[in-house]
């Protein structure tokens, strides 16, 4: 469709700061292809009495340039008059968030919600936020989180309104809070993740009043739920650059009550700097695991982008090293089996934040096997060994690719292409062996009850330890024929004590 022209009285006008005109078509040519819908959303409520506005994230991500996902809306009406509105019009609707003033629906391709003015606070000692309408749009901006999220569009006039120069901050590159950064962490101390989060996504700094607060609040982070939390993390660590969201994180202190395995990896250097700042290196492996992303539409096997368990793994792939640090004799540092108490680590971390049993298990999987090519030294390793090592990834293997590549942080250059030399030969090993050998699906050459009719015995423990026994014949010697499968399992039972008792 066509760009509202700067003569039509729909387009963004000035509210209560003025706003450069040439940034404000731009925003409209952005919200373009959703002005018929805004439109008609905008007449909808004002013919019911009500007052609605496009809030936050649409209005910031307008003005930079880019097309939001989701269409949040702010009303004067109460949920069950929005519902009332919205039902007659919506192909669906819902209201599982009406307890926090918000309602939602669907129109064909579009997803809404529509949330009552309203001011969110803690009481300081329960998880949950109390919920306060309110009466009017700006009331409800200075409760916002931060200035470039409490800009408005009016609708159906399209008034652009911005009474805490939120456009001025977004343009700086700068995150403020509306009102004195205490009140606002006060009403919601997620909001302190929150302003990370956008350091990721945005790439803005915060004020220094902000960071103050931050690192004054930060243990009231404690009484935000898990889940929330989490979901701060994720959408940070999804960001397409996380650093400087983990940084600010540490900085302020909030890493220590959300994520401290992350803080408790700037360990002291030891005198002779014979061991790598372990948290800037996880930081730089996580940087590097990014860059091998594959592309978000790409195959299972470019671990398309944004990845969570790679991004975790890279992150947290390290944390079993504090607590198996040991000075050696000569001045030499060890952190041996990090990788297994790492693997745990990241485990229990990852349940206390309430990560789904598939998140935990694959992150957890990755930290304990990204040591494990170390072993393969200039290629010494048997077909065995490679053929272990593609089993024990499983389907997380084309992650451990990137995460062991990424583990590379050496300056040294021969040494660095040494490392990426040997890991390319091992790819070409698992290439073949999977080619030949097909072991993403790898069983023993006799299935249970051909095993049962062998051995003459019923299914049991017994059955599968002899089952375990032929996947363990299988990875070391490879295909080896039926024939031959069954000789080794008769030789194996003639060694065990069952094989007396055919129960």
């Amino acid at each position: 469709m066509s760009l509202v022209s700067t003569a039509d009285p729909r387009e963004p006008k000035a509210g209560a700061l003025a706003a450069p005109p040439e940034l404000l078509r731009a925003a409209t040519a952005h919200l373009a292809p959703v002005v018929p819908l805004l439109t008609e959303l905008g007449d909808l409520f004002a013919a019911a009495g009500h007052e609605l506005a496009l809030v936050g994230g649409p209005v910031r991500d307008a003005f930079l340039g880019r097309v939001s996902p989701d269409l949040d809306f702010t009303t004067s009406a109460s949920p069950d008059e929005s519902l009332a509105v919205l039902k007659p019009w919506a192909d669906a609707h819902w209201d599982m968030g009406r307890e926090f003033g918000t309602v939602g629906v669907r129109r064909g391709e579009h997803t809404i919600e529509v949330t009552t003015y309203r001011a969110d606070a803690y009481d300081g000692q329960t998880r949950k936020p109390v919920v306060a309408f309110g009466d009017n749009l700006e009331d409800d901006l200075v409760r916002r989180d931060f200035t470039v999220n409490a800009m408005a569009l009016r609708l159906p006039s399209m008034e652009f309104v911005d009474p805490h120069d939120g456009l001025t901050d977004l343009a700086a590159r700068r995150l403020r809070t509306p009102g004195t950064p205490e009140v606002s962490f006060g009403d919601d101390p997620l909001r302190m993740m929150r302003a990370a989060r956008f350091a990721a996504q945005l790439g803005v700094s915060v004020a220094p009043e902000v960071r103050s607060a931050m690192e004054q609040m930060a243990p009231s982070i404690g009484i935000v739920s898990a889940e929330r939390v989490r979901d701060e993390l994720v959408k940070l660590l999804l960001a397409p650059t996380p650093r400087p969201g983990l940084r600010l994180l540490v900085e302020t202190g909030l890493a220590d009550h959300v994520l401290p395995e992350l803080p408790a990896l700037k360990l002291e250097i030891d005198e002779h700097h014979r061991h790598k700042d372990v948290y800037e290196h996880s930081l730089t492996v996580l940087d590097q695991a990014i860059a091998l992303e594959g592309p978000a539409d790409g195959d299972a096997a470019s671990v398309p982008g944004p990845d969570l368990w790679l991004r975790l793994a890279a992150l947290l792939h390290d944390i079993g090293k504090p607590a198996t640090r040991r000075f050696e004799d000569g001045g030499g540092v060890s952190f041996h089996h990090h990788e297994v108490v790492g693997a745990k680590l990241a485990a229990k971390r990852l349940k206390a934040l309430r990560f789904d049993k598939d998140t935990v298990k694959a992150v957890a999987r990755l930290t304990e096997l990204h040591l494990r090519f170390h072993g393969y030294g200039d290629g010494q390793w048997t077909d065995s060994a490679v053929r272990r090592y593609i089993t024990d990834a499983g389907p997380l293997l084309p992650r451990l690719h990137r995460l062991t590549r990424s583990d590379s942080t050496t300056r040294n250059a021969r040494k660095a292409a040494r490392l990426s030399r040997t890991y390319d030969d091992l790819e070409v090993r698992i290439a073949a062996l999977q080619e030949a050998e097909e072991l993403a699906a790898v069983r023993p050459e006799l299935n249970g009850n051909e095993i049962a009719e062998v051995l003459g015995i019923r299914p049991g423990p017994v059955l599968g330890r002899a089952y375990s026994f032929l996947l363990e014949v299988r990875l070391d010697r490879g295909p080896i024929g039926r024939d031959a499968a069954a000789a080794a399992l008769r030789e194996w039972w003639a060694q065990q004590p069952e094989s007396t008792d055919p129960t």
